[in-house]
């Protein structure tokens, strides 16, 4: 078949072994999955109140999300006019690509970031300028000086997925200032919830002032929702209409919008895993200072550990064979910050294969 010329550079995306598969090739009984930054205390118990008394399957969604836009609306104290739903970050990225992209533009983003960004710009056609990290950070400077006149779309990834890292709010902001208002910039904040640190930027507020910004955020990592597909996106009444007639008419299910508006209601939840979560990447940071292994501060539920090429595929074989599923980049491994019982566990495991790579 005659499909886009272009899809033959791509793979279909490759979320890594699943429990079962691994159980089986080394015939282990226990299995630990810190691979793909799930809340590893779930969701919510009210979520599983509300879903369960859901009883509308067989009746299509509501395809504009109207109580759960009241609800985030509400909780973010903004115009209901200004959010978007999908289901998942990961069709917003699609979305947005397809509204915005064509082979004879151009979107810039970091060279060691999400992959979806750069995977359906291939899709469009687009040509894709990554810039490297400095410092395992987004350097801003750079990808602004990447900016031309064809240059359509910017993805900031902030905290930064693999590495952890953030831009800082005066980061942020020299930026916006650097680029056109034609070039619409798009922050994911994916992780926002697990952010502790004083000079993150609050985007919200930028967006009156930056029209050209759209911010991303998503029920999958700190509400425990990732199973069930709910993101969503803010920005500017006049660029969510454009986005929304690209918008599939029932892309996000009733269960979807039902376990949100309930995940909503609970924040003392939310506050619990995330302080759980910053203590438990202290224990991280000391037992890797104290054995010398380099990572990045992190303002997510993951930790982002520097390696050598050798270095990461020892250590991923090494764990994978004692049932821990961890995740590998070509420049390090990402660690999910798991229970605190899960997190000692792993510790002590380390301590085993450090000395071996």
């Amino acid at each position: 078949m005659n499909v886009k010329a272009q899809l033959s550079e791509l793979k279909a995306y490759t979320p890594g072994k699943t429990t079962d598969e691994v159980k089986r090739e080394y015939q282990l009984d226990k299995i630990v999955k810190l691979a793909s930054n799930e809340n590893p205390y779930g969701c919510s118990p009210n979520v599983l109140k509300a879903i369960s008394q859901t009883n509308t399957l067989a009746i299509y969604p509501d395809g504009a999300a109207v109580n759960l836009k009241k609800a985030v609306a509400e909780h973010l104290e903004i115009d209901q006019a200004k959010l978007i739903f999908s289901s998942g970050l990961d069709e917003l990225i699609q979305i947005i690509s397809r509204a915005v992209l064509s082979p004879e533009s151009n979107t810039v983003m970091a060279s060691e970031t999400f992959s979806q960004y750069r995977h359906h710009a291939i899709i469009e056609g687009a040509e894709v300028r990554e810039i490297s990290l400095l410092e395992g950070t987004h350097d801003l400077d750079k990808m602004a000086e990447a900016i031309d006149v064809n240059t359509k779309l910017v993805w900031i990834c902030n905290p930064n997925n693999p590495t952890g890292t953030y831009v800082a709010k005066e980061e942020l902001i020299r930026f916006l200032d650097k680029v056109p208002n034609d070039v619409l910039v798009v922050v994911d904040e994916a992780y926002y919830e697990y952010v502790t640190i004083n000079d993150y930027p609050q985007t919200i507020p930028l967006l009156d002032e930056y029209e050209n910004v759209l911010v991303m955020r998503t029920f999958s990592k700190a509400y425990g929702l990732a199973g069930i597909r709910i993101g969503y996106g803010i920005a500017s009444p006049a660029l969510i209409n454009k986005l929304d007639v690209v918008r599939l008419p029932f892309n996000t299910s009733s269960l979807a919008q039902t376990a949100a508006i309930a995940a909503l209601e609970d924040p003392e939840f939310i506050e619990e895993c995330v302080i759980i979560n910053t203590n438990e990447l202290q224990k991280y940071y000391h037992f890797f200072d104290q054995h010398q292994i380099s990572y990045y501060p992190s303002q997510t539920n993951f930790i982002f550990l520097q390696l050598s090429e050798p270095s990461i595929e020892k250590m991923f074989q090494q764990l994978l064979e004692k049932g821990w599923i961890v995740r590998k980049f070509p420049k390090g491994i990402r660690i999910t910050v798991g229970t605190e019982q899960e997190n000692e566990e792993l510790l002590n495991i380390l301590k085993e294969v450090i000395p071996r790579i």
